[in-house]
């Protein structure tokens, strides 16, 4: 889901926040509601659609909820929940990198391996494109990653990316045009 999808007005989000605040628990499941799919799509940008992605999907709203009094609608609530879900995310996978169960490509031959893989998998199975760019972008390191995901999948603004990412305009774009190049490279080895 992107950002731009949502069917409240900052406004209407304000006013649920502000509900949840003075302990409308009935508010805090609408704002739940209004906002998992648009913090799905981020984690499972980030993540891959893997159980750790569903549990950083719940630890984003937890986080929310023990922030909600100190919220004072500076930032959209959409994008205040992005910022929290991709912070979670870039963590996570910090710690598959320490723990091993997901490495960075070491080498392009590691990556030409994987590019190998999901083309196979891809004509076995007749996976559908956006599967397909899905696990491409999974190729990305972290960096890159969250730069994409916010941008092209999430449909943030360069502004908004940078923001949420606490960068420069200029990193953003850096990023973007790198993950590109390197995306064009990845999905051209599938075809």
């Amino acid at each position: 889901m992107n950002k731009t999808d949502q069917r409240v007005s900052r406004e209407e989000a304000w006013a649920l926040v502000q509900q949840a605040q003075a302990g409308d628990q009935a508010a805090f499941t609408a704002l739940i509601k209004q906002y998992e799919a648009q913090v799905a799509a981020t984690v499972i940008g980030m993540l891959g659609n893997t159980p750790e992605a569903d549990d950083v999907g719940q630890e984003t709203f937890i986080r929310f909820y023990k922030a909600l009094a100190k919220f004072r609608g500076e930032a959209d609530v959409g994008t205040y929940l992005t910022r929290i879900a991709i912070n979670l995310s870039l963590n996570e996978l910090k710690k598959r990198k320490r723990k091993g169960i997901f490495s960075l490509f070491s080498s392009n031959k590691q990556q030409e391996d994987y590019v190998r893989e999901i083309a196979d998998e891809n004509k076995e199975h007749h996976k559908d494109t956006q599967e397909v760019v899905q696990r491409a972008v999974q190729t990305l390191e972290p960096a890159f990653r969250s730069v994409v995901v916010l941008r092209m999948i999430d449909g943030y603004s360069t502004k908004e990316t940078a923001e949420i990412l606490n960068i420069p305009l200029g990193t953003v774009l850096s990023r973007l045009k790198r993950a590109q190049e390197k995306l064009k490279v990845i999905l051209k080895d599938l075809n």
